[in-house]
């Protein structure tokens, strides 16, 4: 990033400080938002939708709220990204599917009501694949364009790591907030199932579908999921209950030491490459006692065809109007998936929802001896193959618990890619979760340093 203007280097939480004290004014950082995008834009292509003068107006009317002395939010004049099946009133959203080409909604999604309340400034859509599945998108990773960037929140994901913005939000059904964040070199966090409203927001499996969010730090992603959290009528995952304090947990040094659990997930030894084997391997040792080794029991070798089974039925039947309108418009893909779908019993299906609270009782075993579990975000760094999304079958198992995830960008490979770190804390411990990854970066950070 040579030659970059230093405001889109600084740390989201810091800029956010900045710009509500009027230090920097949100014209003056959406402006350098947008050199950016039009420098880099051509070659990483993350956006589906973008008006510059739309992001102008609306940072026009946040520096005049605060200049007035009105109240801002807690994300006063920051510019967000929102993965096009995220609904926007009076902005195209076309959930990656020449389908839906056109489509204008009526109504913001929940979400974006929240950000906007709380001073965002959307500033456009990111490229989603197709229906937000596994088919790839036309985004580039920022690191090697010859590299996928992941998917389905690829754009998302390039956005910030290319930092045109330093705030995105995705949504994940398998891996698809903590895959393009560890392949693209940023913070995913996938928050616990239901903490996140999805009214508004693409369904593609109701048992799954989670809201996350990308930032350029852990900080950056606690403040802003922070502002999202919180109970919707319309989505019967939420429930009534008081948002966590996730930014001032993530900033808080922790009274005792964390302990972490490494754990393989299914297939790790198959499918891990020898970077992220190796990797894992120093960096338990580096945390030394504080790292135990937990294997999980033979119940887990089948989440990843219990968790599919869910996806594809409840996307057949989500998925079945686009199906019905133009099945030849599909990719091989979803079309796949359709069909699987369609050929699950209903007594199969019931029974692996069932399974969800059997894995979290294997789970809670674990977590009763420590604070979060690390493994690996993906077997390895960001495929040279842009007929790809990647391999998700590290980060399923957590969609599937409804557990939150975070990855952070601490190694590389020695091709120069990026590769994440992900952390699992027990459902409901986000808060905590946030703050264990803000200690095991400074920990490898002073570790390198020694």
């Amino acid at each position: 990033m040579s030659n970059i203007n230093p405001l889109l280097t600084l740390d989201v939480v810091e800029l956010r400080d900045r710009l509500a004290s009027g230090a920097v004014r949100a014209v003056e950082y959406v402006e350098a938002c947008l050199e950016r995008i039009a420098e880099v834009e051509p070659q990483v292509q993350a956006w589906a939708w973008l008006d510059s003068d739309h992001a102008i107006a609306q940072a026009r009317a946040l520096d005049a709220r605060r200049q007035a002395g009105a109240p801002i939010g807690p994300l006063h004049g920051l510019p967000v990204g929102l993965k096009d099946v995220i609904d926007t009133a009076n902005i195209p959203t076309a959930n990656g599917t020449v389908l839906d080409e056109g489509r204008v909604p009526s109504e913001d999604a929940v979400l974006v009501s929240r950000l906007k309340a709380a001073g965002a400034i959307i500033m456009g859509k990111t490229v989603s694949t197709e229906l937000a599945f596994m088919h790839p998108s036309k985004t580039r990773n920022p690191h090697n364009p010859d590299h996928t960037p992941g998917g389905s929140s690829a754009g998302s994901a390039a956005a910030v790591a290319a930092a045109m913005i330093p705030l995105a939000v995705g949504t994940q059904t398998g891996g698809s907030v903590i895959r393009p964040a560890s392949f693209c070199g940023v913070v995913g966090f996938k928050p616990s199932f239901g903490a996140i409203a999805r009214t508004g927001v693409l369904s593609q499996s109701p048992t799954l579908d989670t809201i996350g969010v990308f930032a350029n730090s852990v900080d950056g992603a606690a403040m802003v999921a922070e502002s999202l959290f919180g109970y919707d009528a319309g989505d019967p995952a939420t429930t009534p209950s008081p948002t966590p304090r996730l930014l001032d947990t993530a900033k808080a040094t922790p009274r005792v030491t964390p302990t972490l659990a490494f754990v393989r997930p299914p297939q790790f030894d198959e499918l891990a490459d020898k970077e992220t084997v190796a990797a894992f391997r120093e960096i338990t040792d580096m945390l030394g006692d504080q790292c135990f080794e937990a294997p999980l029991p033979n119940a887990f070798d089948d989440a990843a065809a219990l968790r599919a089974r869910i996806n594809f039925a409840e996307m057949a039947k989500d998925y079945y109007g686009y199906e019905k309108r133009g099945r030849d418009q599909l990719s091989p893909e979803i079309c796949e998936a359709l069909d699987k779908g369609n050929d699950v019993k209903a007594r199969d299906y019931l029974a692996a929802l069932d399974w969800r609270k059997v894995l979290n009782a294997g789970l809670e075993e674990v977590f009763k001896r420590c604070d979060a579990i690390i493994t690996p975000a993906a077997p390895g760094p960001a495929p040279a193959n842009l007929q790809t999304t990647g391999n998700a079958i590290f980060n399923g198992l957590w969609t599937f618990c409804g557990t939150p995830a975070v990855t952070i960008p601490l190694l590389w490979s020695q091709s120069g890619m990026p590769m994440g770190i992900q952390l699992v804390g027990r459902v409901g411990d986000d808060a905590r979760l946030m703050r264990t990854a803000n200690w095991l970066k400074t920990f490898l950070g002073n570790q390198e340093d020694a």
